[in-house]
């Protein structure tokens, strides 16, 4: 019974680990979309107070621009 926890313990400190770099490997991403300009997520912050039907569109779907 000793080692079944045994793995436990070792099965939980590795996957809290992995979910580490998963979480910094996001923050990574997030800050180098900003930088390279693909998304400007400072325009997503006010997205809960601007939620109007006449408030202005954040981005349109790529194939539905003629609207």
């Amino acid at each position: 019974m000793d080692s079944v926890r045994e793995f436990q313990a070792y099965g939980y400190f590795i996957f809290t680990i992995f979910l580490v770099f998963v979480l910094y490997g996001y923050f990574y991403h997030l800050y180098k979309s900003e930088r390279d300009g693909k998304r400007d997520y400072e325009k997503y912050s006010n997205l809960a107070l601007n939620d109007e039907f006449d408030d202005e569109i954040l981005e349109r779907n790529a194939e539905r621009k003629d609207l």
